[in-house]
């Protein structure tokens, strides 16, 4: 293997050697085979040590953590032993297409900045359904935190960036490092810190080249994130997003957590946050409001069943056409085109 590969892959793992193990051979499989894989074992786990040994692939290396310390933390380590310019992220329950870093490379070395962070669709694979997420690539001029966090219907998804799509400079995921202790949206907080950096730009891939298993029976750490420790994550990046995208996070991502206390005193204190801080729309209110009203399950059915029905029916008008090679939600302006989201920092986004 050459000294210096094209990209080296960065997976976190814990005690899931079967998850790990599909999501490295995705990695391994990519059309662009001079790449270096580091998995970091957040702790010691031999049974995810013997299953990644088995692999035998020159090209992967695996660093085992004396202790748990957190999925940010794994992935820094593993930045800090990547040793190509660009770095990949790879969640260790999800997998890559084979194309999805020959996509990537090819966008972040025709882009205009100095630090191209480039993402891409993926599909959204649930125990239901399965739809492409994002619905829509950012519009000319629009905030990358308002891209990423404003909802144009009442689910999630239209603006999206997941971990395991992101692709960026080495030197800039040094400089920039995952927020260690974060327990969710540690992509949006990352994308919006790093964004905030004058030389970065970021660009989406229109094509699917993710596969993102959401497993939502499986238990999912994610998931079980306080909401007051996530306004608190919160309030601390203030500076850094718009009043709209504040709102946003309040009334969607934090309302998600808060609403099963069903308390309507964190009902009245999130509602006030938003409309004292930030600038609440009208999808803003109706998600805010069915979040409260719609146990999650139900929410997660309907969904599925709307969005995946979508699906359905957009490869059936489609079918003979060219599209998307999975089929997905049809995608705007010429196929693999991508989108680029100016930065805004500072007094740029308060508005």
């Amino acid at each position: 293997m050459p000294s210096t590969p094209e990209v080296s892959v960065v997976v976190p793992t814990f005690a899931r050697p079967a998850l790990v193990t599909r999501a490295v051979r995705s990695a391994l499989a990519q059309t662009v085979t001079d790449i270096q894989v580091v998995v970091v074992v957040d702790g010691p786990d031999e049974n995810t040590g013997r299953a990644l040994a088995a692999i035998g692939d020159p090209r992967l290396r695996v660093v085992e953590l004396p202790a748990k310390g957190g999925a940010p933390n794994a992935r820094n380590v593993g930045v800090r032993e990547a040793r190509a310019f660009w770095t990949a992220l790879l969640d260790d329950d999800d997998e890559w297409l084979p194309n999805k870093l020959a996509v990537q490379l090819e966008l972040a070395r025709s882009a205009s900045m100095p630090s191209p962070v480039v993402a891409s669709r993926l599909i959204n694979k649930t125990p239901r359904a399965e739809f492409v997420m994002p619905r829509r690539l950012p519009e000319p001029g629009e905030p990358v935190c308002e891209y990423l966090t404003r909802r144009r219907g009442l689910f999630h998804g239209d603006g999206f960036i997941q971990t395991s799509t992101i692709l960026a400079p080495t030197e800039l995921l040094r400089r920039v490092p995952f927020t260690v202790g974060l327990r969710r949206q540690q992509e949006l907080d990352w994308t919006v810190r790093a964004s905030s950096q004058p030389d970065v730009g970021l660009l989406i891939a229109a094509e699917p080249l993710v596969l993102w298993h959401q497993d939502e029976n499986r238990p999912r750490i994610s998931l079980s994130s306080p909401w007051q420790a996530q306004l608190d994550w919160l309030r601390g990046i203030r500076p850094l997003i718009t009043p709209r995208a504040y709102a946003a996070i309040i009334m969607s991502i934090i309302s998600s957590m808060a609403a099963p206390t069903r308390s309507f005193r964190v009902f009245w204190l999130l509602l006030t946050e938003a409309r004292r801080n930030g600038r609440p729309g009208a999808w803003d209110y109706l998600t805010f409001v069915q979040i409260w009203l719609i146990p999650p399950q139900v929410r997660h059915r309907i969904r599925d069943r709307i969005l995946g029905g979508r699906r359905a029916a957009d490869h059936h008008d489609r079918s003979g056409q060219a599209g998307s090679p999975t089929g997905g939600e049809p995608v705007p302006g010429a196929a693999g085109r991508p989108m680029a989201v100016p930065t805004k920092t500072g007094a740029d986004v308060r508005r």
